[in-house]
């Protein structure tokens, strides 16, 4: 197979780097402890091993992220990512190898000249960024990409490394990062993202894959992490406390806005679960009662949302919906 050396100084992707993707990190794999030379090597033969072997292994992969995937020296592969905008990497056969999402295009597609070119469409997957996917490919180099996913781009690195696949510590220490990221200041943007996930099928219908499949499982389990924020972790942070003679009434007023604009099964579910420990059973009537009021200038326009207090088994407080007819109009003649 023909290489296709780069010079030194020429990169990847259309911004500088592979998939502009920051200025390279020190590298993060390294021996612990130090070697101190011949005698140390004598007296312990064992560690001085160790770590002559664990520094060589770390050269090589610093050298792969470095060389080889931030400035695409001797790439042998054009991959080509197409979403509102084309990004070229120039990389490793070898390497894409590791993902069988990668190596399935491979497989498939002609190679002319020693070179390979592939393509990924990523017009129908929002959700995967560029900048998520330039990570999560520069994880099969090396694990130094882990230091780049934050709070505000953890969700499109996910998203990235469930659709390469074989990513499976990238993948959750990307959900670990989109878990610690939800926040009072958050929750809005986290009540929209689950808005697009559908619930658990309940046997009757069947799901919807496409809108799942992005995140696999990890999409219901950040749906479950933002259901439990909203109804045990925010009432907490807010100090809205059960049945307090004198709550605070910013915290509440917060809270019932939050409400407010959550999807209608979210709320309802909210609503009714005994975990909503904000008081009795009459308090929590009377704030799904406001809560309702607030969605009807908004997010429940056209629909009728009503609450009951029940004293029938299962949940004390019922949420119920009902779509409004729209007016027909009668053509005279």
């Amino acid at each position: 197979m023909n290489s296709i050396p780069s010079s030194s100084t020429s990169v990847n992707g259309a911004h500088g780097l592979n998939g502009s993707v920051p200025q390279a990190l020190d590298p993060i794999i390294s021996p612990s402890g130090s070697y101190d030379g011949p005698n140390q090597s004598s007296a312990h033969p064992e560690y001085a091993n160790s770590f002559l072997l664990d520094n060589h292994n770390a050269d090589i992969v610093n050298h792969l992220y470095h060389a080889g995937f931030q400035t695409g020296n001797y790439a042998d592969t054009m991959l080509h990512v197409h979403q509102s905008h084309g990004v070229t990497y120039r990389l490793h056969a070898i390497i894409l190898s590791r993902s069988p999402f990668l190596a399935h295009l491979m497989s498939t597609s002609p190679q002319g000249n020693g070179q390979r070119v592939i393509y990924v469409h990523l017009e129908r997957d929002p959700e995967v960024t560029q900048e998520g996917f330039a990570i999560a490919l520069g994880y099969l180099y090396s694990s130094a990409s882990l230091g780049l996913i934050n709070e505000k781009n953890c969700r499109a690195v996910l998203a990235s490394g469930h659709l390469l696949g074989g990513m499976d510590e990238l993948c959750t220490y990307s959900y670990d990062a989109c878990r610690q990221s939800i926040s009072v200041d958050t929750i809005g943007e986290w009540v929209q993202f689950i808005d697009t996930i559908p619930p658990p099928s309940d046997g009757a219908s069947t799901p919807d894959l496409t809108q799942t499949s992005i995140f696999g499982h990890y999409g219901q389990r950040l749906r479950d992490d933002v259901f439990n924020f909203l109804i045990v972790t925010l009432p907490q942070s807010l100090d809205v406390q059960p049945d307090s003679p004198s709550p605070k009434s910013s915290g509440r007023d917060l809270l019932l806005q939050t409400f407010s604009r959550v999807p209608f099964d979210l709320f309802k579910t909210a609503m009714e679960s005994p975990a909503f420990e904000i008081g009795s059973d009459q308090t929590r009537f009377k704030f799904a009662k406001d809560a309702i009021d607030l969605r009807k200038r908004g997010i429940a326009r056209g629909a009728e949302e009503t609450v009951v207090l029940s004293n029938f088994g299962g949940s004390a407080v019922v949420i119920t919906r009902k779509m409004r007819k729209r007016p027909l109009w009668k053509v005279n003649s």
